[in-house]
């Protein structure tokens, strides 16, 4: 930045300079000061000019050095929000004050000065622009970070230790702690921290010291009382400390402070920052609270769903076996003594025997009825035999009531946990009413595989198809909600489309549905068997005959 050329005067007319340099630094600050120029803001400024220099030069110290201090107290006047227009200004008004000691002190270097002076003067601007962008773009990136841990921050203690990693190197602090109020305990309770340990002992949280923690401070370790450290320790282990509270409406509940090995006060930058860096992680750690509270109750919600579903069916088990075992028995010994009674009764009773027949007939259909209630409640066959045997007992049923073709394809079933197969067998049941009730198809196509850890069910149908939409948001149909439900309550896929007629050419249903296969213990295969695998299995029909 500095030519060679620009060294050698520079250092000449330091030497001239360096004698007139304290008086002339006196007269510029107070014409700062006359300017309302803040005190910091004038010590910074008087050490950019070309006094300044004059002095660094002076002591055989390299021209470097003083670049060096300009970006150093360029940085100090970017956090102290003074303006560049502002420094420019302030340079201008130390041009004046130079300008006639020159003039009458060295009267044939003016030209010299002049060139030295426009160089330099230069050489200081770029300077306090580099100054100036490493200020804005250190409080960029801190942003961006506070906003990336926000964003992928698994929980609120991670979301907060990451907040605290990130604002200890912005302020080229030694350490740091955030604290966060306890309601229960009344203590300020620690919650995260950076460079330093965790504080053996709890501060409480009495109301004198949440109003003095209400606001930004800066503490110093040989004046602050001791209460203002929430970490006894750091009033002799550092020189001073910030402290910083995340306040809401409701009042302050929490502080960070950052601990200085060195007498550091912040400057009006490095306050703003703080501030709004902790307005934001208040606002992100709300917001992390009210998703962890959220993902609580959803996991309560899943839980007591998944426990009403296991009372469902244990419920359904009690209504089938004791429909079997009493109210079917009982109806199995009224035919049986109606059939007595008719054979007992002499031909010339002929009406009341044809009488007795009718109504022993309508027992034999309630009985049959009677089963397939039970079968439909809790089907035998799914534990006796397994998924596959009960999947082709269903099909079987339901095409004696409906005419449709019906395909059946098994692949690879193998060992399924018994809460999967209930589930699977209960979307398929699901499937089968809906079709039988509303879809009008003639062709039904069901396939049920299990590969990679994951059963997959696909049900397709050629029925006049409807507005899934609409279907879902039906408040007094509980079908394809109630199937979605329960693929969810595995942490499943549930994807349906469906082809309105009137609207568009293809029609029908399709559904996919993939559920994953928790690892429990070995379950029936599909043909009964304990195995790991199983072959491909495919069943097509169109009569009412039995499959398998």
């Amino acid at each position: 930045m500095l030519s060679d050329q620009l060294k050698v005067h520079l250092r000449r007319l330091s030497e001239l300079l360096a004698p007139h340099a304290d008086r002339l630094e006196k007269k510029f600050v107070a014409r700062l000061k006359g300017l309302r120029y803040e005190k910091k803001q004038r010590i910074a400024l008087a050490a950019i000019t070309l006094g300044a220099a004059a002095r660094i030069l002076v002591q055989r110290r390299p021209p470097l050095k003083f670049i060096e201090n300009v970006e150093y107290h360029g940085r100090r006047l970017a956090k102290l929000n003074l303006p560049p227009s502002a420094i420019v200004a302030a340079l201008q008004e130390y041009d004046a004050l130079l300008a006639p000691m020159v003039r009458d002190h060295f009267p044939n270097e003016i030209t010299n000065f002049r060139w030295v002076r426009d160089q330099l003067h230069f050489c200081v601007i770029l300077t306090l622009n580099n100054a100036y962008y490493q200020v804005r773009e250190a409080e960029t990136q801190a942003f961006y970070e506070l906003f990336r841990a926000e964003l992928e921050s698994r929980n609120l203690d991670d979301l907060l230790k990451r907040f605290v990693a990130t604002m200890v190197p912005v302020c080229s602090a030694d350490a740091g702690h955030l604290y966060l109020l306890n309601a229960q305990t009344g203590e300020w309770e620690w919650k995260a921290g950076a460079q330093c340990r965790k504080p053996k002992t709890a501060v409480e949280a009495t109301p004198a010291l949440r109003r003095r923690l209400s606001s930004p401070k800066y503490l110093d370790s040989a004046q602050s009382p001791p209460g203002y450290f929430l970490d006894p320790a750091w009033k002799q282990r550092y020189r001073s400390c910030w402290s910083v509270p995340l306040a809401s409406e409701g009042g302050t509940f929490g502080v960070l402070q950052l601990g200085f090995a060195r007498t550091y006060e912040w400057l009006p930058r490095e306050q703003e920052l703080l501030s709004a860096a902790a307005e934001r992680c208040m606002m992100a750690a709300e917001k992390a609270r009210l998703m962890e509270d959220l993902a609580a109750r959803e996991e309560q919600v899943r839980q007591l769903a998944e426990h009403m579903l296991h009372v469902e069916e244990m419920e359904r088990r009690r209504i089938s076996r004791e429909l079997h075992d009493e109210t079917g028995q009982s109806l199995l010994c009224v035919r049986l003594q109606m059939e007595m009674l008719e054979q007992s009764m002499p031909e010339r009773e002929r009406e009341w025997k044809d009488k007795l027949a009718e109504t022993r007939d309508l027992t034999e259909k309630t009985i049959l009825e009677m089963r397939r209630l039970i079968a439909a409640l809790s089907p035998a066959v799914l534990e006796q035999l397994g998924l596959g045997a009960a999947l082709r007992q269903l099909v079987n049923r339901f095409r004696r009531i409906h005419t449709a073709r019906v395909r059946l394809h098994l692949s690879r079933l193998g060992s399924l946990p018994q809460n999967t197969e209930i589930i699977v067998y209960r979307l398929v049941q699901e499937c089968f009413n809906n079709i039988a009730k509303h879809s009008g198809a003639t062709n039904v196509n069901l396939s049920v595989s299990s590969t990679d850890g994951r059963v997959r069910l696909h049900v397709e149908d050629n029925g006049v198809g409807f507005r899934v939409d609409e279907a879902l948001a039906r408040r007094e149909s509980f079908g394809l909600s109630g199937m979605r439900e329960r693929v969810a309550l595995l942490g499943g896929t549930f994807r349906i489309q469906s082809f309105p007629e009137a609207q568009k050419r293809e029609r029908g249903t399709k559904i996919w549905i993939e559920l994953p296969i928790s690892k429990e213990g070995k379950r029936r295969g599909s043909d009964g068997c304990v195995r790991g695998s199983a072959g491909t299995e495919t069943v097509v029909g169109r009569t009412a005959a039995v499959l398998g």
